[in-house]
């Protein structure tokens, strides 16, 4: 069994060291792209995997397509390589909690499969506000002050109170963004690319539908592993709390030693004495 670890980096260096280190196996490559506003890029080494930095880096922005456009940068590296069994897409703040052997019994049982995570309930709302609506100045989402704030919320108001929507013959799914597929999912991600910007540029919160809609749409929507369950779909632990991402804390080992995904999301460095038990799940 062969995986592409993609990880998509901007802090927290010692989870980032040690995610690597529990990646650091025969059959694996390990791609990592750290964000463009990052000025001192860690010293990173494996000595069983291979490992690759990309210098081509995106400014990534919370909210914004420049998140799928670091997503299809990795990608992107990996298939020029190639022959992978699996394309595993995480954030420097993930932790494998099964061993690699676990790991790659599973995707062999499952071979075929596309690990994607899908919010199936009612969310007609929030796909019109997200992706149906034009959205000003996506880059400053979290920064927005004074009159560039104001004019994007009337902006959007006038586009509600008008009826105006866009996209209106895409079928839009969403879920986390993380995800595990095959290298033929890869492929199509990557042919898909130009269709993905013009349709997804000025929407909000790209990365939460793109890898679903488009694989929803295509010949490999047949072979998503699960659509019930957003966790178990791309088979992470991800700690929702009340519809908001919580970091993992001590009180939540044995939740996670008895889980049955393969990696969790997400955690920080506040407690590495927690850190390092979860690392220890995965040897």
């Amino acid at each position: 069994m062969k995986n592409a670890y993609l990880i998509l980096a901007h802090n927290e260096w010692d989870i980032l060291r040690l995610l690597v280190s529990r990646l650091d196996e025969t059959g694996n490559d390990i791609y990592v792209h750290f964000d463009r506003k990052v000025s001192d890029i860690p010293e990173l080494t494996t000595e069983k995997a291979g490992l690759k930095i990309l210098t081509d880096r995106v400014d990534v922005r919370w909210g914004d397509l420049s998140m799928v456009e670091a997503e299809y940068a990795l990608f992107g590296e990996a298939l020029k390589k190639g022959g992978y069994d699996y394309y595993h897409l995480l954030s420097g703040v993930d932790l494998p909690i099964k061993s690699q052997a676990c790991i790659n019994d599973f995707l062999e049982k499952n071979s075929g499969r596309q690990f994607i995570a899908y919010t199936l309930t009612e969310i007609t709302p929030e796909i019109i506000r997200k992706a149906r609506r034009w959205h000003l100045f996506p880059k400053d989402f979290r920064k927005e002050k004074g009159l560039k704030r104001i004019v994007r919320a009337v902006f959007i108001r006038a586009q509600e109170i008008l009826g105006i929507q866009r996209n209106k013959n895409v079928d839009f799914k969403k879920g986390s963004q993380w995800c595990s597929i095959t290298e033929d999912m890869v492929r199509y991600f990557i042919s898909r690319k130009d269709w993905v910007m013009k349709v997804f540029r000025h929407t909000f919160c790209s990365d939460e539908m793109v890898m679903q809609t488009l694989c929803w749409q295509s010949p490999f929507k047949s072979s998503i592993y699960c659509t019930d369950d957003d966790g178990k779909g791309c088979m992470r632990a991800i700690g929702w709390q009340d519809g908001k991402l919580v970091d993992w804390a001590a009180k939540d080992y044995d939740r996670l030693k008895d889980s049955p995904a393969l990696f969790a999301r997400k955690f920080n460095g506040r407690d590495m004495e927690f850190i390092e038990r979860i690392a220890g799940l995965s040897r």
